[in-house]
């Protein structure tokens, strides 16, 4: 017989751990499931607005967010995926997960904390040099481009932290940004700016990926003066922001245009026991301290939803 659950949780960042805590506090008996620990927070460098630390690395935070979910361990299982879920079905008081190994998980209520995945630029080269100098990394992949120069494709927080996390490895930096100025927040456009191998290249559209086994540069677009050039690099950061990961519930569940959850204030989404929490929904900011709180919402939501049914 297959093991039943009073609550799946899918995703185990802010939200989502959060949400665990929560669940356990309830008594819930409670499965994460999820491909890595931390999401979007694991790959921040410096963490300088979350309540309680002036400073601390998105690792550290997260390793903190762990080691309390652990003090819960007999109430919530966290069961690593290989792959990612590829299904939600919702069958009379059951709600049915699958992964894509096709492992099938069975609760009466569901949290969807999946986060958000990098955006992909759809450019000649990204794909086939994958690993082999395009990264969308910069905190995980950041030691591998020492003493080399490197490309980073943004002009926002993301893109300017990774310029900021790596400053220190690499030779030389250079920030294609396809807008007139840096959106970033000023703090952190002031520091990049301050930074004496930073070269920031506005108007700038990346167009191609060059390389055979490893990239070895990049070819841009000068909006000001319609020239195409060739940047000499060994690492290119693509860093465009993300977009939700909701692939796997086009169809099953209400998204708005831009592929999040619609949620409503207690984060119940359009099927019955499902609930969502983090930057996945229609949340209005997208940060640590935002999705924390979410997630804490969720999961007393979720248990409501419980003791009624």
């Amino acid at each position: 017989m297959q093991e039943r659950f009073d609550l799946i949780i899918i995703g185990a960042g802010p939200a989502g751990m959060t949400a665990g805590v929560y669940a356990a506090r309830k008594k819930l008996k409670t499965l994460i499931l999820t491909k890595d620990i931390g999401g979007q927070a694991a790959w921040s460098s410096d963490v300088e607005n979350y309540l309680g630390f002036t400073m601390v690395t998105g690792a550290d935070l997260v390793a903190k967010f762990e080691r309390h979910l652990e003090e819960f361990k007999d109430d919530v299982t966290l069961h690593l995926l290989n792959g990612g879920v590829v299904r939600v079905a919702c069958n009379d008081d059951e709600i049915e997960v699958t992964a894509s190994d096709n492992q099938k998980f069975r609760a009466r209520a569901l949290i969807i904390t999946s986060g958000k995945k990098p955006r992909e630029l759809g450019v000649p080269g990204e794909k086939e040099l994958l690993n082999r100098g395009v990264t969308y990394c910069a905190w995980c992949d950041g030691p591998l481009f020492k003493g080399k120069d490197v490309v980073i494709v943004g002009g926002g927080n993301s893109a300017l932290d990774a310029a900021l996390n790596v400053q220190k490895l690499v030779h030389e930096i250079y920030i294609v940004n396809v807008a007139k100025e840096l959106t970033a927040d000023p703090v952190m456009v002031e520091k990049v700016k301050a930074a004496d191998n930073i070269r920031i290249i506005n108007q700038a559209e990346l167009k191609q990926i060059e390389g055979d086994k490893a990239v070895i540069g990049v070819k841009i677009l000068d909006h000001d003066s319609g020239l195409e050039k060739d940047i000499p690099c060994q690492g290119v950061f693509i860093e465009v922001g993300y977009i939700p990961a909701t692939d796997y519930l086009k169809g099953t569940i209400d998204l708005n245009d831009q592929g999040e959850i619609v949620i409503d204030t207690h984060n119940a989404t359009s099927l019955a026991g499902v609930f969502a929490a983090g930057d996945v929904t229609t949340v209005a900011e997208k940060q640590i301290i935002i999705a924390v709180g979410e997630g804490a919402k969720a999961a007393i939501a979720a248990a409501q939803y419980l003791a009624k049914s």
